[in-house]
């Protein structure tokens, strides 16, 4: 059996609506771009037909974006700052609100050289490779405590051919911390969902690993406890940095504040939601 583009699209969006998909037309046309390594435009042109074999791995997507599982697992791969990144099952999923704190970064150190970096709560590696494409006489080190978030690290920087130590380890351990000195920027997205955030996950969230979400009862423990152990990791004026959830950024800026952190700032996002807390060492 073959299937022209428009009428498997159809059949597919009318599949994932009916099961109450958000976006499900969004999530159609990834899947079919995934199976013909086309874009949608470069579908639709040639009027694609699809084989059965196709048709078939289109339907078992499909099932599984039915049964809850995250758009991005199922491809297998998802872009940040506009880089291809591989995911799955054990790494959280980069999102379009982490970009923001690349994009402070590099306006705030983008006239320096040979920095030395360390990206905490490393998880895929975005972070550390988005930096490392700009900054390119950059040191970074990324750590993480998963096993299987590093093996998508260390494969996402294999693909782009960048030059970064990922470390299995845990940031909240000062034997870790310990290893580093006269760091120019501490940067890191750590988890930081509430216990009550916790429990009110949606379906598609609870797929990703619970160590990348859960920040204790206030979502504030990663925050306080890496303030703590690494800040005398940093040079004279380096920079810590963190993305912060949209209501956090008074209790984080407090925080920075009674650890004698300097020159304290919100930053928003596109949104205008606070986004990023960041303060340079005394």
């Amino acid at each position: 059996m073959v299937m022209n583009c428009r009428e498997l699209k159809k059949i597919l969006v009318t599949m994932l609506e009916s099961e109450h998909i958000q976006d499900a037309e969004f999530d159609v046309k990834c899947m079919l771009e995934q199976v013909s390594n086309l874009s949608w435009h470069e579908i639709f042109a040639q009027q694609k037909n699809f084989s059965s074999r196709k048709i078939q791995e289109l339907f078992t997507m499909a099932k599984r974006r039915i049964s809850g599982e995250p758009l991005q697992y199922i491809l297998g791969e998802w872009e940040f700052y506009g880089m291809r990144l591989f995911v799955g099952t054990g790494v959280l999923i980069p999102r379009a609100d982490t970009e923001i704190l690349i994009d402070t970064v590099l306006d705030l150190l983008k006239n320096k050289n040979n920095l030395k970096i360390l990206d905490l709560c490393t998880g895929s590696g975005c972070i550390a490779l988005a930096l490392k494409k700009y900054l390119v006489n950059a040191e970074i080190t990324g750590i993480d405590i998963s096993p299987e978030a590093l093996r998508y690290a260390n494969q996402n920087k294999n693909y782009h051919a960048l030059t970064i130590n990922f470390m299995l380890g845990d940031v909240l351990d000062n034997a870790i911390a310990e290893k580093f000195e006269n760091i120019d920027l501490i940067i890191s997205n750590p988890p930081y969902l509430t216990s009550q955030e916790m429990a009110d996950l949606q379906k598609e969230v609870s797929y990703e690993p619970v160590s990348a979400l859960a920040g204790g009862l206030d979502g504030l423990d990663f925050y306080q406890n890496i303030t703590g152990i690494w800040k005398n990791r940093l040079k004279q004026d380096g920079l810590l940095i963190y993305e912060i959830g949209c209501q956090q950024a008074e209790a984080v800026a407090e925080i920075l504040k009674i650890n004698d952190f300097k020159n304290i700032q919100v930053i928003q996002d596109l949104e205008n939601r606070n986004r990023v807390v960041l303060g340079f060492k005394n």
